[in-house]
């Protein structure tokens, strides 16, 4: 995640502070140095970071702080706080008509940035969420942005309006308006042209549809990976055009995150979403709490589960944790977790949600291409059982392994390697019974999913 190196900082100045029975006010002092230094490589703006540590240090020195019987625990939760409210503190949704009339929300960003994958993320959520959205092509500039789009929307089964490279932009968003009025369309989403750079006349072009068509929310899409030039470009859109708030892409990438940490601050609108990876499906609402908590090496275990609600299918899920009750864990299960695993984004995904887990995976290259192969390879050898050795992994004798080996094109040692840690997962299920029974079940991460 784009935090890993600003988490991995935060947690060993606060590893630091645990380990002191009491604090000094030098500690904190020296505890807010290092905060402020893995902030400023973090890429945050150096306002902010100013603002910031100058607010932690007057609340850590406090009597309240000093005198407590876990002081170090104490200085965490006020950075967690900070965080959150540096980011915006609450979560904030786009803002639909109630009137009967269209929601109208136009798209804009430089070139480069994933405007237009992320207009059909949007559309998508929005669509899943009950909408009809419709995605208008007002990007002329580019053939292969209105390509992109269609494709997109295809994928999606959403409506895509074009009028093709050789018409204004402005009436195409005016026809569109007209489209979806007669199609009953009551989102309408502008994907504009981007630019390499800022310029006249990409401003003056977005200004014009927003007077015509009347925009709602003018969301500006954003590359998390240039860091503080993604601040001055939602700064100088807020000044010249307006917007409404950001979505940042590419926060799964390897970037310093100091774009998340600024934003708000410095333009005052907030982020809506969060690119966070290039499926139509990697699109997250921002909940600035929940990435505090990710920034600090918490976890964010409600994502985790929202994730696999909407993923998982819950009556397949439910029948799996009721036979593993029964029957136990065979290899068609095992198979149906890497299918569900998946489904969530895989594993470095999976497990960097989990509470004080993202730091160790520092350096595990888990979800590399190396790693596909050697999931599509233990489908292959599990494929080459006959259905009565998948049910009873305990029959698997050398000779039947052999067989296995020969069917799925590997060498015997792959099998034997797949059947280890195959137990070693099947051990794991006898161990955590408590975590799929009563109503935890129903609501919580397990219940969800098949392990």
């Amino acid at each position: 995640m784009a935090f890993d190196s600003l988490s991995e900082k935060l947690q060993n100045v606060f590893k630091k502070l645990r380990g002191k029975g009491r604090l000094s006010e030098s500690d904190v002092k020296e505890a807010v140095k290092e905060v402020k230094i893995a902030l400023l490589e973090a890429d945050v703006n150096f306002k902010v970071v100013k603002n910031f540590v100058n607010t932690i240090q007057e609340k850590a020195v406090g009597e309240d702080v000093m005198k407590s019987l876990t002081p170090g625990q104490m200085v965490i939760k006020i950075v967690n706080e900070e965080l959150t409210d540096l980011m915006g503190s609450e979560k904030t949704d786009i803002t639909f008509r109630t009137d009967g009339n269209p929601t109208h929300i136009m798209m804009a960003g430089l070139q480069g940035s994933g405007k237009t994958t992320t207009a059909a993320k949007l559309a998508g959520k929005f669509r899943d969420s009950g909408r009809r959205p419709l995605l208008v092509a007002c990007d002329v500039y580019r053939p292969a942005a209105v390509e992109q789009l269609k494709v997109n929307g295809e994928k999606l089964g959403i409506p895509v309006f074009s009028m093709g490279t050789d018409v204004d932009p402005v009436e195409i968003a005016k026809a569109a308006v007209q489209h979806a009025s007669e199609n009953r369309n009551n989102v309408i989403i502008f994907d504009t042209a981007g630019r390499l750079h800022i310029d006249e006349e990409m401003m003056d072009e977005i200004i014009r549809i927003k007077d015509e068509v009347g925009v709602d929310e003018t969301v500006l899409v954003v590359d998390a990976m240039t860091g503080q030039d993604a601040v001055n470009v939602a700064k100088t859109f807020d000044e010249k055009v307006g917007i409404d708030g950001v979505v940042l892409t590419k926060m799964d990438g390897d970037t310093r995150g100091g774009a998340a940490l600024s934003v708000k601050a410095v333009t005052g609108r907030p982020i809506l979403y969060v690119g966070m990876g290039e499926k139509l499906s990697d699109l997250e609402e921002f909940y600035p709490d929940r990435m505090a908590s990710r920034i600090l090496g918490m976890g964010d275990v409600l994502t985790l589960i929202e994730k696999a609600q909407e993923e998982i299918d819950e009556e397949e899920a439910r029948k799996m944790t009721e036979k593993i009750r029964k029957e136990g864990f065979d290899f068609n299960d095992y198979l149906s977790s890497m299918k569900q695993l998946r489904k969530l984004g895989g594993i470095t995904k999976f497990m960097g949600m989990l509470p004080g887990v993202g730091s160790k995976l520092k350096g595990l290259e888990l979800d590399n291409e190396e790693t596909e192969i050697t999931l599509n390879r233990n489908e292959a050898i599990i494929f080459s059982m006959t259905p009565k050795e998948r049910e009873n992994p305990e029959i698997l004798n050398p000779s039947r392994k052999k067989r296995i080996a020969g069917g799925a094109g590997v060498d015997i040692s792959e099998v034997n390697r797949l059947v280890k840690q195959f137990e070693q997962a099947r051990k794991t299920m006898k161990q955590m019974p408590g975590l799929m029974k009563g109503k935890g079940a129903k609501r919580g991460l397990f219940g969800k999913m098949p392990f």
